[in-house]
C-alpha cells in the first residue's frame, strides 16, 4: 500500500508557435472586495474640528482602456519575459485582446465599493495576470505541454519515510493506508476517510500530513506551496499494476485562495506531471459537501474510466 508521488518544484510551459488562445472558466473570476483588496473609506478626525472622509471613488473615472493597457502590460512583463532577457513585445497585441476578453468576459466583479482600477495595484493585478495565464494555458494546444520540475535532489516522496510523533486526538485508524493514523483537520475529512476505506475500488489512500507531498503556486507577487488532503489509488479498469492517482481536497468555504489552489493543481500539475510519464497517472477531485461524498466520490471514479474507455476507443489501431 506504499504511494509515491513526485515532488514539483515548478513548471515550463512551452507557448504554441501561432496564435494565443485562452479558455476561462468559473476559477478565472476575481471577486473584489473590502476583505481582498483593504478598507476602501476611511474617516480622519481630529480631536477638535471637522472630520474628513477618504475614498477610492476617484478610482470610478479611471478609463477602460487604461486598466487594460496597465494589466497587459504587467502580464508582459511578470509573466512572459525570460529572466535577462528583453520582453516579447510581439505578443503585446495578443495578450491585450486576452486581457479584454477575461475584463469584458464578466470574470472580474467588484462589491463593498470596490473598483475594477484597483486591478492596478501591483499586488491585485499579479492575482489577475495568473488568472489569466492560467486561462492561456488551459487553452494550450496538445503539441504544447506543459512539463513539471522535479526536485532535482530528491524527486520523489514516499509514504515509506513518513514518522512523526502527534498529540493530535482527531484521527482515524485507517484499513487500506501504509499509516497505522490519519491525522484529521475536520470532521468532513473524517467522513471522506470512511468513504475511501470501504469503496471497492480504492487500493490505497494516504492523508497528506507530514508527507511533504506539495503543489507550488503563485499568489499575487509571492510564490506559495498548496498541501491537498488526500492521495488516493484507484483501479479505474487498466488493473493493478496502472492504477490511478488522484488527488483530493476535502473544501468547504471557496475564497480566492481556493479557486488559485485548484486551478494550479488542474491548469500546471496534473498535467505536467502525467506529461512526465514516470509518476504513473493522476487525476484531481475536489468535495464540498459532506453528506455528498460517498456519491461524488463514486462519480468521480467512474468519469475517470469512462475517459480511459474513450481515449482508448479515440486511439488508432495498430
Amino acid at each position: 500500500m506504499e504511494i509515491r508521488f513526485p515532488r514539483v518544484e515548478g513548471y515550463r510551459v512551452e507557448l504554441p508557435d501561432e496564435r494565443l488562445t485562452a479558455s476561462f472558466n468559473d476559477d478565472s473570476k476575481i471577486v473584489l472586495t473590502p476583505a481582498v483588496v483593504g478598507p476602501t473609506r476611511v474617516k480622519l478626525s481630529g480631536i477638535i474640528g471637522a472630520t474628513a472622509e477618504i475614498n477610492l471613488e476617484h478610482l470610478e473615472e479611471v478609463r477602460h482602456s487604461t486598466l487594460l493597457f496597465h494589466l497587459t502590460h504587467r502580464l508582459l512583463y511578470t509573466k512572459y519575459r525570460d529572466p535577462g532577457e528583453e520582453p516579447p513585445l510581439y505578443l503585446f497585441g495578443q495578450l491585450k485582446r486576452i486581457v479584454n476578453q477575461w475584463l469584458s468576459g464578466g470574470f472580474l466583479e467588484c462589491k463593498g465599493g470596490t473598483y475594477p482600477a484597483q486591478l492596478m495595484y501591483q499586488e491585485l493585478a499579479d492575482m489577475a495576470c495568473e488568472r489569466i495565464v492560467a486561462g492561456i494555458t488551459r487553452a494550450a494546444p496538445p503539441g504544447k505541454p506543459i512539463k513539471a520540475l522535479l526536485d532535482a535532489y530528491n524527486p520523489t516522496g514516499s509514504t515509506a519515510e513518513v514518522n512523526f510523533n502527534t498529540s493530535k486526538t482527531t484521527r482515524y485508524a485507517p484499513e487500506r493506508s501504509h499509516l497505522n493514523w490519519a491525522i484529521l483537520d475536520s470532521d468532513w475529512e473524517g467522513e471522506f476517510c470512511r468513504v475511501a476505506d470501504s469503496h471497492p475500488s480504492v487500493r490505497a489512500w494516504v492523508k497528506n500530513h507530514n508527507l511533504g507531498f506539495e503543489v507550488p503556486y503563485l499568489s499575487g507577487s509571492g510564490t506559495h506551496r498548496y498541501r491537498p488532503d488526500f492521495i488516493v489509488l484507484v483501479d479505474d479498469g487498466r488493473g493493478e499494476g496502472d492504477l490511478l492517482r488522484l488527488v483530493v481536497e476535502i473544501k468547504g468555504y471557496r475564497g480566492e485562495d481556493a479557486k488559485e489552489k485548484k486551478s494550479a493543481i488542474e491548469t500546471y500539475w496534473i498535467p505536467g506531471v502525467n506529461n512526465l510519464g514516470t509518476h504513473g497517472r493522476w487525476a484531481f477531485a475536489e468535495f464540498t459537501q459532506v453528506y455528498e461524498i460517498e456519491t461524488d466520490f463514486k462519480a468521480k471514479v467512474d468519469e475517470a474510466f469512462e475517459q480511459l474507455i474513450g481515449s482508448a476507443l479515440a486511439r488508432p489501431a495498430a
